[in-house]
């Protein structure tokens, strides 16, 4: 293999790649990635044997063939290289080597056969369409958050991308929860989507798909099975085991009876709730929100640490209410509003309370409370 490709494209291509191989492996070969050059392109392949990526760059290529080589040193390489270079990149098979050289630095790296390299076994996908970026990276950006990283509970480890129902007709839909916070995103069904089955995308798989969401403008062409789904853009391809379980009835914990209304400044509670937070204690974090009309009080009082209280302009109409959250969770809910203000429905302190962006119901969360 002989190739020259200039240093922008491949860092892209490497970056990509390289993010999916863990930092330890017991197999030397998964801690490669594989790089094929032919037909004016070179292709970066890496896995994890539960995700796959399959880089493309356009590169100069002298002389096809393909090599494998450690993925986070060839990473850590072309990130020093400056800017605009163009490198080179010769393996010889006799000596196991790959030569990279741009400009005055020439580096010489050890190789493994590409016949080593794994290959994920293709799935026979059940369902295909076409869905834009923006819409997807809403869906699992607003989600993301709620994903439980309790490993005893693993069906509970990504989030439960599934069509179903919404108020104005069918949708697609992400859920993800780990007991104390829920988050339920809803956007339009693409079309094609009608028969997808629901799956679970695993916490990695939603992060390295997160890579691929930055350009407005892509269209993503997405693949579904029961066991795997892929993510493609020309450039990219990610393919991605699915977690083998059953997602839990989440719509038995969306509470639909609440009727005391708050309305507030979300960006304002935000900066509230994290300014009395930081005298809270670091096991607890309990911050507690006192309604009256039309004014909340929020309260810290830590013993070891100290008390503190800020009061906030609201619209509130309802009976006097004390209920206490975890700070953090409140945080993390509240930084996930697009739109000015944040509607909290409450019902009694020790009820869950829903909170949606203003009148929109595409997107709710849920959040326990607890005694303070």
């Amino acid at each position: 293999m002989k190739v020259s490709i200039e240093r922008g494209a491949l860092l892209r291509a490497v970056a990509q790649a390289q993010s999916v191989v863990e930092r330890r492996n017991t197999i030397p070969i998964l801690a490669n990635v594989l790089l094929e050059a032919a037909d004016g392109r070179l292709s970066l392949r890496a896995t994890d044997l539960d995700i796959e990526v399959h880089d493309r760059a356009p590169a100069g290529v002298e002389r096809p063939g393909a090599t494998t080589v450690q993925a986070h040193l060839l990473h850590e390489i072309v990130r020093k290289l400056p800017d605009g270079a163009q490198v080179a990149l010769s393996d010889d098979p006799a000596s196991g080597r790959l030569t990279i050289s741009a400009g005055r630095s020439t580096f010489s790296l050890a190789t493994l056969p590409k016949e080593d390299f794994p290959v994920m076994a293709t799935a026979e996908y059940t369902t295909n369409f076409s869905a834009p970026a923006p819409l997807l990276r809403r869906l699992f950006d607003k989600s993301k958050f709620a994903i439980s990283t309790e490993e005893t509970r693993y069906y509970l480890n990504g989030v439960y991308l599934h069509v179903a129902d919404g108020e104005a007709g069918r949708v697609l839909r992400c859920v993800a929860t780990d007991g104390h916070r829920l988050a339920r995103i809803d956007a339009p069904l693409p079309e094609g989507a009608e028969g997808m089955p629901g799956v679970i995308v695993p916490r990695k798989t939603v992060g390295e798909l997160r890579k691929l969401l930055d350009d407005d403008d892509a269209q993503i062409a997405v693949s579904v099975s029961e066991t795997k789904l892929r993510f493609a853009t020309p450039e990219i391809t990610l393919v991605s085991k699915v977690i083998d379980g059953t997602f839990p009835d989440y719509a038995r914990v969306i509470p639909t009876g609440n009727t005391r209304r708050l309305e507030v400044d979300a960006g304002e509670f935000a900066q509230a709730v994290d300014r009395v937070a930081t005298v809270s204690s670091e096991r607890s974090r309990a911050v507690k929100l006192q309604l009256e009309e039309d004014r909340l009080i929020l309260s810290v009082n830590a013993p070891d640490c100290g008390a503190a209280e800020e009061e906030l302009a609201v619209a509130y109409g309802d009976e006097r209410l004390e209920i206490g959250f975890n700070a953090k969770y409140l945080l993390e809910i509240a930084s996930q509003v697009d739109r000015e203000n944040a509607v909290f429905l409450f019902n009694a302190p020790g009820d869950p309370t829903l909170m949606r962006e203003g009148n929109d119901a595409s997107a709710i969360y849920v959040v326990m409370p607890m005694r303070v």
